[in-house]
């Protein structure tokens, strides 16, 4: 059993995924935040896809489903990717088509009116981070 097996369009998101770094590189340098913490969480992010992929291959190799589950990881993921790029390209200055850019206006919304989970951990980081400021 292969970890990645024959999957398809792996060299597609690795690539976009290097694209995905420079133009937030290039963002972060603009905005003058070019060693956070959030760029850290981004790129162990990025190598934590690469478990789930393998994950994925897993499973379908298990299952015998002839890479469905993992072609269908990997177009996601490769969405998701190309959604940071357009949104970087975006914050760093370059035109973007404006019914784009508006559906990008509508998918920022609906993440920062964000609840659960993820909003405590949020949270708890920045609770943190206050407390340790104020040391």
């Amino acid at each position: 059993m292969h970890l990645f097996g024959e999957v398809k369009f792996l060299h597609l998101l690795a690539l976009l995924m290097v694209v995905d770094v420079v133009t937030g590189l290039v963002k972060a340098f603009k905005n003058r935040n070019l060693w956070s913490r959030k760029s850290l969480f981004g790129f162990a992010r990025k190598i934590l896809v690469f478990g789930v992929i393998i994950l994925a291959n897993v499973i379908d190799q298990v299952l015998g489903m002839n890479g469905a589950v993992t072609y269908a990881t990997v177009v996601f993921y490769i969405a998701s990717e190309g959604l940071s790029i357009v949104e970087n390209m975006s914050e760093i200055g370059v035109l973007i088509p404006s019914s784009i850019s508006e559906r990008l206006h509508v998918i920022k919304n609906e993440q920062n009116s964000e609840s659960g989970f993820s909003k405590e951990v949020k949270e708890e980081f920045s609770t943190k981070n206050e407390k340790r400021d104020e040391e």
